[in-house]
């Protein structure tokens, strides 16, 4: 398998440790991953709130530029890879959208790349991870947490079932691992109110952390930036101010399937998350 891959800002940046376990996870299985040459922000969040046509072209641009290497789209971040499939259904379905863009554009978009997450990029090599492991989270339990940026709007993304999605679900269990039945698994984190809205991003998270270890989680797996950072970063200040303390591990999907692999975890970049992760570790070697 082969894709043009758009690692988006935050993986180059906020999210390093998500971009090093993917590239070591995509190795591992085989998976070539090339990077969209001078690729653009995807214009996550704030540039589909100012403007639409805006939102669209920046999207554009980065599919007329995976073009070039005729590979279609992996996108780690699920709010890039939201906005790149917006942008694609626009282009394809607008004509006086794309005729405005594609105008601007050095390079126009013809239509022939198509975004996928790298959950489904991933989910396709789920029997080489099976066949492959050689460490085993057996009795691990997992709150797979999609975030609603992968599922919604349902109507555009079109990413399995948008209550109760699984594919990330099947990623988890085969590593060894189950996961936990619980209901906040497409619920909003509040993403880059962080920023703005503290205490509302606050509510949010705790709400998730507090539902997700309710059911017995020992870690949370998800596979967004902007979800693994509040949940990640913020567990310490909703201790502060709800006196919750939660002390769940946050882990990027391709961070669980790279110890299941055999890598190591500052290959994964395990050794910077906030919320310390070595009762995973600990899990892993006991086994």
């Amino acid at each position: 398998m082969k894709y043009a891959y758009y690692p988006g800002c935050s993986l180059h940046s906020t999210a390093k440790e998500y971009d090093k376990s993917t590239k070591k996870v995509a190795q591992a299985l085989n998976i070539e991953l090339v990077e969209i040459p001078d690729w653009n922000c995807c214009g996550a969040t704030a540039g589909h709130s100012t403007s639409h046509l805006l939102a669209v072209a920046l999207g554009a641009r980065n599919l007329a530029q995976a073009e070039t290497l005729g590979l279609d789209i992996a996108a780690p971040c699920a709010a890039c890879y939201q906005r790149l499939v917006v942008a694609e259904r626009e282009m394809k379905e607008n004509p006086e959208i794309r005729e405005k863009i594609n105008g601007t554009l050095a390079r126009p978009y013809e239509g022939n790349t198509h975004t996928y997450s790298l959950v489904e990029v991933i989910a396709k090599a789920k029997d080489q991870i099976e066949n492959l492991k050689v460490r085993s989270f057996t009795g691990l339990k997992v709150a797979a947490y999609y975030g609603c940026l992968l599922v919604k709007p349902p109507q555009i993304m079109q990413f399995d079932d948008p209550e109760n999605p699984q594919i990330l679900d099947d990623l988890v269990k085969a590593t060894g691992a189950e996961t936990v039945d619980w209901s906040f698994k497409t619920e909003c984190c509040g993403g880059a109110l962080a920023v703005s809205n503290t205490e509302i991003v606050l509510k949010l998270t705790r709400d998730i952390l507090r539902v997700a270890k309710d059911r017995g989680a020992d870690v949370i797996v998800t596979a967004c930036p902007l979800c693994q950072s509040n949940l990640d970063t913020r567990q310490g200040q909703i201790k502060e101010v709800y006196g919750d303390d939660f002390n769940l591990p946050i882990l990027y999907f391709t961070e669980l399937i790279g110890l299941a692999l055999g890598l190591k975890p500052e290959e994964l970049g395990l050794n910077t998350h906030f919320v310390s992760t070595k009762k995973v570790l600990e899990w892993r070697d006991a086994r």
